[in-house]
């Protein structure tokens, strides 16, 4: 099996190589730098097959794909920055890799006959009540421009693939690139007060242990929509916070313990920082998963410990 990944210079196309490479199953990486520009960290994802594409370039995406001959393709590549998603001068481009490089992508794999993972996200949903998101659940109101062009990526893969999967994440974070977890390490090394949103609820997702999973449903034909995130239960962005000081203490990082550091409970509205309308429910029901045969991820409480000790402190 051969298996292209684009977005290989983000958090989950890093991971997902990485994860291929150890099964030994063939893998191309792509993105739009010249060479690899991901985090130089030794892994397996710094000196395997890498081809630049722009997923714009209808012609560039197709003459590529079908070079490469691909059985199956990983679609990692995506604008996730969301705030910046909302200036203006940025939506021609966002609309453009979201929506139109995933339509280029997927008619390519129409056309050779080849699957399409297509990495998705809950900001699809209004982000509304307190019920979990079901992965077919087709009540889709985007609250902001992101998700408005992820809704767009996931119409073109069902409009013009068969073979597909579309499987909706949240609150990602990874080795390779900035996320939540680095924020408030950053943030608590520097501040004594911190203030954190405790009104949107959700589960952390850890790219690693997601990879294993986006290759054991790669390998199957059991296709359509899925929602995947750690095990370990609903939690707010305080909570997670609280956890992560928690765990860093445990380590030795004394700098984040409570007497050090004091985490304040604030509404969304209270926040107020934010340019994009944010979901408070990002509750995903991931039961498809196993009753397809799928193993869930380990609890995000696992996660964030062996996380942890990965970083460069």
């Amino acid at each position: 099996m051969k298996v292209l990944v684009t977005g290989v210079a983000g958090q989950l196309g890093h991971d997902v190589m990485n994860e291929l490479a150890k099964r030994g199953i063939d893998a191309v990486g792509s993105d739009i730098a010249p060479t690899y520009s991901g985090a130089q960290d030794g892994t397996a994802v710094v000196t395997m097959p890498y081809v630049p594409i722009d997923l714009v370039d209808p012609d560039e995406v197709y003459a590529r794909i079908v070079y490469e001959q691909p059985d199956a393709i990983i679609h990692c590549a995506a604008w996730t920055a969301v705030d910046a998603a909302e200036e203006e001068e940025n939506r021609f481009r966002v609309r453009s890799v979201n929506f139109a490089g995933t339509k280029n992508v997927a008619r390519v794999c129409k056309e050779l006959d080849i699957p399409l993972m297509y990495i998705s996200t809950d900001y699809v949903f209004d982000g509304q009540g307190t019920e979990p998101w079901k992965p077919d659940c087709q009540d889709y109101r985007p609250l902001n421009y992101y998700g408005e062009t992820k809704l767009a990526g996931e119409t073109a893969v069902r409009n013009y693939v068969d073979k597909f999967f579309i499987v909706r994440i949240a609150w990602v974070f990874g080795v390779n690139g900035n996320n939540f977890i680095k924020t408030m390490l950053k943030l608590g090394k520097n501040h004594d007060t911190i203030r954190v949103v405790k009104d949107q609820i959700g589960t952390p997702t850890y790219t690693y242990d997601l990879a294993r999973l986006l290759v054991d449903m790669i390998q199957t034909d059991k296709y359509g929509y899925y929602h995947a995130t750690n095990e370990g239960g609903y939690i707010s962005w305080y909570d997670f916070t609280k956890e992560i000081f928690r765990q860093a203490v445990e380590l030795g990082h004394v700098e984040y313990a409570e007497d050090k550091v004091n985490v304040i409970p604030v509404t969304t509205e209270e926040y107020g920082a934010s340019k994009a309308a944010r979901p408070y429910n990002s509750r995903m029901d991931k039961s498809k998963l196993q009753e397809n045969g799928f193993t869930p991820l380990p609890t995000w409480q696992d996660a964030l410990q062996r996380y942890l000790k990965e970083l460069d402190w």
